[in-house]
Formats: C-alpha cells, sequence, structure tokens
C-alpha cells in the first residue's frame, strides 16, 4: 500500500527542516550574547552587580518554563502556525528591546532582565516545535528526527558564541543613528542580527511550513490544527489512554540529564580556578576551549546515536548515557593526598576581590569580560582559604577533569536524544504539545537549579560533597529506569497495534 504520496512526503520533511531552523534561531537566540551581558550591564547600568547578573541569565529559563507549557497548550487546539509566529515576534521584539536598553536615564538594568526574559518566553517554541516533529513523523523516523532537532540545538549553542566574537570587530562605540536613538556596536549588533533571523524563521514559517501529520505506520491523516477533525484513522489510533506512570518518569529523568550538565557547566570556572590556580581569564579560555570541544563532540553523538538506535532500542541507549553520566561525576571524586594550592588572603593586598560565591552561579562564559579594578596589577590564585575545604579536601587532577568532560560529553546528548525520543513514542498520536511543554519547562528548571547547587554545596561543602551528590542522584534516576523499563513503549506497542 502507498503510504504516502511522493508530493506529500517532500511537503512533510520541508515543515520538518523549518522546524528544524526555528529551534536552531531559539538557541542561538540564548547564546549570542551570553559573553557579552556583563560588559554591557556594567556600562549602562553601574548600579548593578554579579548578583543582578545571576538573575538576568536565569531569567531566560524562567521565561522558556513559563511559556513552553502555554504554547504548547495553544498548539494543540491552533494551527501550529500561530504560536510559532506569536513566539518569535516575541524574541524579535526583545531583542530590539535589549539593543535599546542604554536609553532610558536610570533602572536600565530592569530592562535588561525584562528583555532577556522575553527572548525566554519566545524561546518556548520548543516545546510546539517537538510537538509538531513527534506528530509529523512515523516510529521509524522518529528518532532520527530528534537527533536532528538537538543537533541543530546544540549548534545554535556552539555558533552563538562565535556570532558575537566576529562582532566584537565593531567596537563598543560603533556607530550611532541619532535619528531613532539606535547604537550599533559589539552589545547590540548581536541581537539586531537575532532580530533579523527571527523576521527570516516568520517568513519561512508562512512561505514553507504546511501543517502535516502521520501515525506511527507514517500513513497520512488529517491533523486537528489544520482541519479541524481527524481522520477516521488517526481516531481508531488515538483509542487509549497515555501511560502517565511513564510520562512523570521520563519528566523525572529529564530534569535530572539536564541539571547536572547545568551543574558540569557551571562549575568549570570555579572548580578549574581553585583546583589548577587558573587565573579567571585562563579559566575562561581553557573552559571555552574544552566546552567547545564537549560541543562538537555532542554533535557527532547526536548522529552516531540515529543508528545505534535502530539496533538497540533507545531504553538501552538512555540507560548506557545515564550509566556513562555516573561514570563521568565519580572519577571528578577527589583522592589521593595532595592538596590544592591555598589562596591565602592575607599576605596579598586585603583589598584585592576575591571569587564570591555569587560568582560561582554564573555560567564560565559570563566571567570572559570581568576585569580587575585598574588599581590592582596581581590576581589572587588557588583556593580562596575562605572555602574551609580547600585546606583538607585533595585535588582533582587535570586528567580527571578532562576525563570527566568527555564522558559526560558522550552521555549527555545520549540521554537528551532517547528522553525525547521515548516521551513522544510514549504519547503517540495524543496531542503533544502540552506534554512537550511540561517536558521543556523541566529542563529549564533543571537549568535554573544547576547553578545554584554549585553556589551552595560547591563553595560551602566541597567538590566531595558536591559530586557525590550529583552521583547519588543518577543512582536513583537508574533505579527509577529500571523500575519504570517496561513501561517505557511506544503507544502503538502497548496497545499491540504494532510489533516493538
Amino acid at each position: 500500500d502507498v503510504v504516502e504520496t511522493q508530493e506529500h512526503y517532500k511537503s512533510r520533511w520541508r515543515s520538518i527542516w523549518i522546524m528544524y531552523l526555528t529551534m536552531f534561531l531559539s538557541s542561538v537566540g540564548f547564546s549570542i550574547v551570553i559573553m557579552s551581558v556583563w560588559p554591557y550591564l556594567q556600562k549602562i547600568d553601574p548600579t548593578a552587580d554579579a548578583s543582578f547578573l545571576g538573575w538576568i541569565i536565569a531569567s531566560y529559563s524562567i521565561g522558556q518554563m513559563v511559556a513552553s507549557p502555554l504554547f504548547g497548550l495553544w498548539s494543540n487546539y491552533r494551527p501550529r502556525r500561530e504560536p510559532l509566529v506569536i513566539s518569535t515576534a516575541i524574541s524579535i521584539a526583545a531583542n530590539c528591546l535589549y539593543a535599546y536598553v542604554h536609553v532610558p536615564h536610570s533602572h536600565n538594568k530592569y530592562y535588561m532582565l525584562a528583555a532577556r526574559a522575553l527572548v525566554g518566553f519566545g524561546a518556548g517554541n520548543v516545546a510546539v516545535v517537538r510537538s509538531y516533529i513527534a506528530g509529523a513523523t512515523s516510529l521509524t523516523e522518529r528518532t532520527s528526527a530528534m537527533a536532528n532537532t538537538s543537533a541543530c540545538q546544540a549548534v545554535g549553542f556552539i555558533l552563538g558564541p562565535v556570532f558575537q566574537t566576529c562582532f566584537t570587530l565593531i567596537g563598543e562605540e560603533g556607530i550611532t543613528w541619532k535619528l531613532v536613538h539606535l547604537q550599533l556596536n559589539m552589545y547590540t549588533a548581536p541581537v539586531l542580527f537575532g532580530a533579523f533571523l527571527g523576521v527570516t524563521n516568520i517568513i519561512l514559517i508562512f512561505a514553507v511550513f504546511r501543517e502535516h501529520r502521520v501515525d506511527d505506520m507514517g500513513r497520512q491523516c488529517k491533523s486537528i490544527n489544520f482541519e479541524g477533525e481527524e481522520s477516521s484513522v488517526l481516531d481508531q489510533d488515538a483509542e487509549g489512554n497515555v501511560d502517565h506512570i511513564a510520562v512523570v518518569a521520563l519528566n523525572f529523568l529529564f530534569f535530572v540529564i539536564l541539571f547536572v550538565f547545568a551543574v558540569f557547566e557551571t562549575i568549570a570556572t570555579p572548580l578549574t580556578m581553585d583546583m589548577y590556580s587558573w587565573t579567571r581569564k585562563e579559566a575562561v579560555f581553557y573552559n571555552g576551549i574544552i566546552l567547545s570541544v564537549v560541543g562538537i563532540e555532542s554533535v557527532i553523538v547526536f548522529m552516531v546515536v540515529k543508528t545505534l538506535s535502530k539496533k538497540t532500542g533507545e531504553r538501552v541507549i538512555l540507560h548506557g548515557g545515564l550509566l556513562i553520566v555516573l561514570v563521568g561525576f565519580f572519577i571528578l571524586l577527589p583522592w589521593g593526598k595532595k592538596l590544592p594550592n591555598i589562596q591565602w588572603q592575607e599576605i596579598k593586598n586585603n583589598s584585592i576581590p576575591r571569587t564570591t560565591s555569587t560568582e560561582m552561579l554564573m555560567p564560565f562564559w559570563s566571567l570572559q569580560a570581568m576585569q580587575l579594578p585598574s588599581n590592582h596589577t596581581v590576581e589572587p590564585v588557588g583556593c580562596p582559604v575562605t572555602q574551609s575545604w580547600c585546606l583538607n579536601t585533595p585535588m582533582i587532577y587535570l586528567a580527571q577533569y578532562l576525563s570527566s568532560d568527555v564522558l559526560i560529553g558522550l552521555g549527555y546528548p545520549v540521554c537528551n536524544v532517547m528522553s525525547y525520543t521515548l516521551y513522544s513514542k510514549i504519547l503517540g498520536p495524543k496531542p503533544q504539545g502540552v506534554y512537550m511543554g511540561w517536558l521543556t519547562a523541566s529542563g529549564s528548571g533543571a537549568r535554573i537549579l544547576g547553578p545554584v547547587f554549585v553556589s551552595q554545596i560547591y563553595t560551602h561543602l566541597g567538590p566531595r560533597w558536591a559530586f557525590s551528590l550529583i552521583c547519588g542522584v543518577v543512582v536513583i534516576s537508574l533505579l527509577l529506569l529500571e523500575i519504570v523499563y517496561k513501561r517505557l513503549i511506544a503507544f502503538s506497542v502497548r496497545y499491540g497495534r504494532m510489533q516493538e
């Protein structure tokens, strides 16, 4: 039997590629300004401190966490073009607001906070993207499509800072267009470029994107978002209830996966400064290289996992990915007798600033532009004596740190793709917008709590406690996966319509 016509197949995949682009642009919107937020904030509002920077960084995830279920609900009942266009328009407006936060005479930092929160709110459309891809692919296509989606998201996170670096050539002063009070400089050019990409995305959504839906077998169905009613094929396949135990379990697993990666990402700068006596500049530079390599590694893993899952199944790969992440954090546990170099403040100039727990909240890239005051010529390095654990906790060797980077860079993308794939298969032909919204919100919440965990547990108790707790959380996740393992099957398989 002909499952679908060639023209329908081409149109369906053109629409999916537009969704890949939307996902890419969403992640670029986050990362394209992340390295310049701190110096721009200091320039427009000298009253802003490092703790407020932490709120600005977190506001993106908070906005996304709030918006994801809302856009997901919207996409369940209306054409998906509506939430996609509106969310992208919000991101465009937020980027324009960011370019003008220097104009008001006061409270500039709050305008920047609002701009980043709105960019995150617009990025809530990833729930719409993933729910559309889940509904527009058959079971055999699903893993590959989800891997491509995650790869596009990862590439966006990698290329965002690259775009930012290119725009630094414009300089801090840049060009001023007095008629509209617009300053085109290294801080505003990236967001205006992001706004331009958003406009391009909206044009493509109108010109190319079409609503398509296929069942798990790949048979064409009418989409409720397009026609207002579903075909008999879809009505028949939709009979049955979603396994909500499996849904809740995967939400928890996804939260853990995003949480441990957020911790890994945030802890890079303070850990390497404490253990290897790196200066801020060295920590930012070396960790930037390391995390860029991890990002490239992740993209490769996304591509490989598509083929591997066809031979082993998604559940086995998810299990293996969690084990790899567990080993990656276990390796980071301190051992041996050598202690890190101690930063003895009393033999330094007492006015030299220390790395505070507030700064621990910032991802490594946010520290890039932080400079010592001009009257200080020496930057203290080593493990601050104010962190009492520095006096009795063995150092983590560089080989341990690099090995952990490689393993976490391998395990995280595996778990990420398999979580989304299994989640979409478990939901089956049911409208997935709200469910995908909650899954995205779980990830956003994890990215908010990860830096808080680092600032509290690592700063006050040290790496032994921090990484032991992370290992314990991953072990609990593995036990949960074992308990619900047999439930993590596709909707159609669960109701006997397809063979696993």
